[in-house]
């Protein structure tokens, strides 16, 4: 009496599932390296929505005046103006035991870039969070 197997062992083996996790690798190291730039500036954009992640404790505005070719630095919208000099001890004092303080840049499209950065220098020697604020498109 002869007994038979109904079921045969394939010996075949199927390469398709390899090449899908060759191929999401492959997408995965794409789109990291992609991402990874070690020369960029590290600005908190807020998006054209006005969404904003973090939120700002402290405000400083900088106005130009055109005919004078002068700059007013004003902390938390108030319309007297401050002294650059005095913007970081003003800070300090608002932003003093706070966890992750955090500044609003609001700016005027014809203020030159070598203010701005004089705001974020500020930012940077203190360790404070800094958001560039601008307008809804």
């Amino acid at each position: 009496m002869a007994i038979k197997r109904r079921s045969k062992v394939n010996s075949t083996f199927s390469m398709s599932s390899m090449t899908d996790i060759v191929f999401l690798l492959l997408v995965f190291f794409l789109v990291t390296s992609t991402l990874v730039n070690p020369n960029a500036l590290k600005l908190l954009l807020p998006k054209s929505t006005n969404q904003v992640a973090a939120k700002p404790m402290v405000s400083i505005s900088i106005k130009h005046y055109m005919p004078s070719n002068t700059f007013s630095y004003h902390i938390n919208g108030k319309n007297t103006p401050v002294q650059f000099n005095d913007i970081e001890s003003l800070i300090q004092k608002e932003l003093m035991d706070r966890e992750e303080p955090t500044i609003s840049l609001h700016v005027d499209k014809s203020v030159p870039m070598e203010q701005v950065v004089n705001v974020m220098n500020i930012a940077k020697r203190n360790q404070y969070r800094i958001i560039l604020a601008t307008a809804a498109e």
